[in-house]
């Protein structure tokens, strides 16, 4: 099968060489890949993909606009196919959406697409950006029927979600059962609240500590372990030791290793991000550990999407710390007693549709 599908994304990051390996053994993709971001983020190892082409050096003009040095060369190539990372602040992706116009090449935006809370600008923006393409991918269902109210062609809309890499996940997870490593921590078998995912204020995990402090004063005692490197100065260490829950919560700092990762999740009760979830909700249903975040959808990543209530999860009133509590306890008394059924649901939803080998399907659907 030739190579006639041409990838120019803005970054690969790391948490997303599962796909991007599946699309270049299945989908013989070419890729061009950019050099660097204005924010910190792990790449992967782009040599790791045998489609691999040349880095396109990311030129930062102004605000958060960017051009992709390079990028315009790949129109001369025999390429039938385009896929970029669909974000508006890239200026060559708006020219070579143009021009493919004119050579009778299919384009795709990876993108969130619409968040619900889009200014009238912004809309504008987007319409005129996205319309350039024949084809939108989207990460969710909810992002699809925003743009279907804004007057998008159904048939151009494609969800084809997101992914971990599940493979390796399953293959830790087969190997689990129930322990005591947080008995053997905490000397207790109260019920385990887990958050994992980069320490920031806009991950608001404030909240929980002002949830396992008020159900203290109500004599309730619930664990926390959080995993994550603080990235910023959020305050939470000296709350802790303000409310005296240092015996309460496990602050683990950073982890990379899948198999300690994989242990961690599986035995804890409850996921909590009262911030946006993205990516840890995946994370936590492939080992069968529900999720609780906001339900306001216009702040929130698209993996919200994973989240059924009463089945994987639930969704608290955001900012307000009372519901989160109430939704934290409804939790742990209701649907504890049905862990077994928890986890199979969660399992479920990844092997559905939150997995590389989904991804990938639907992509060489929509690509031959």
């Amino acid at each position: 099968m030739p190579n006639n599908t041409c990838c120019i994304f803005n970054l690969a990051p790391h948490y997303n060489s599962p796909i991007y390996i599946k699309m270049d053994e299945e989908l013989f993709c070419d890729f061009y890949l950019g050099d660097k971001l204005p924010y910190s983020i792990k790449r992967m190892d782009y040599t790791s993909l045998k489609g691999f082409k040349y880095e396109l050096k990311n030129i930062f003009l102004f605000g958060n606009f960017y051009w992709q040095m390079g990028a315009l060369k790949t129109l001369f190539k025999p390429y039938k196919n385009y896929i970029f990372t669909g974000e508006p602040f890239c200026l060559s992706t708006w020219i070579i959406l143009l021009l493919a116009k004119f050579t009778g090449k299919e384009t795709y935006l990876w993108t969130h697409g619409w968040y619900g809370d889009e200014t009238f600008v912004k809309k504008i923006i987007k319409k005129l950006f996205f319309k350039l393409a024949n084809h939108i991918l989207l990460y969710g269902e909810y992002a699809k029927g925003l743009m279907l109210k804004e007057g998008f062609d159904e048939n151009c809309l494609h969800v084809i979600y997101n992914s971990l890499d599940v493979e390796e996940q399953v293959s830790f997870r087969n190997k689990l059962t129930t322990n005591n490593i947080y008995k053997n921590h905490f000397n207790n078998n109260n019920p385990v609240l887990i958050y994992i995912g980069r320490i920031q204020k806009v991950k608001k995990i404030d909240y929980i500590i002002e949830v396992l402090h008020n159900l203290k004063l109500k004599g309730k005692a619930y664990n926390l372990i959080l995993i994550g490197e603080e990235v910023e100065q959020t305050g939470l260490k000296e709350k802790i030791n303000e409310y005296g829950l240092d015996n309460q919560v496990w602050q683990y700092g950073a982890c990379y290793d899948e198999r300690l990762l994989s242990d961690l999740i599986y035995n804890a009760d409850l996921c909590v991000s009262p911030g946006n979830v993205g990516l840890t909700a995946m994370h936590t249903l492939v080992y069968g550990t529900p999720v609780i975040t906001h339900q306001n959808f216009a702040n929130q990543m698209p993996e919200f999407e994973v989240i059924i209530p009463g089945k994987t999860g639930d969704f608290f009133m955001e900012d307000s710390i009372a519901d989160l509590e109430l939704k934290i306890t409804n939790w742990i008394e209701n649907y504890s007693t049905h862990r077994e059924d928890v986890r199979t649901n969660c399992y479920q939803v990844i092997s559905e549709n939150y997995n590389p080998s989904s991804q990938v399907n639907k992509l060489k659907y929509l690509l031959t």
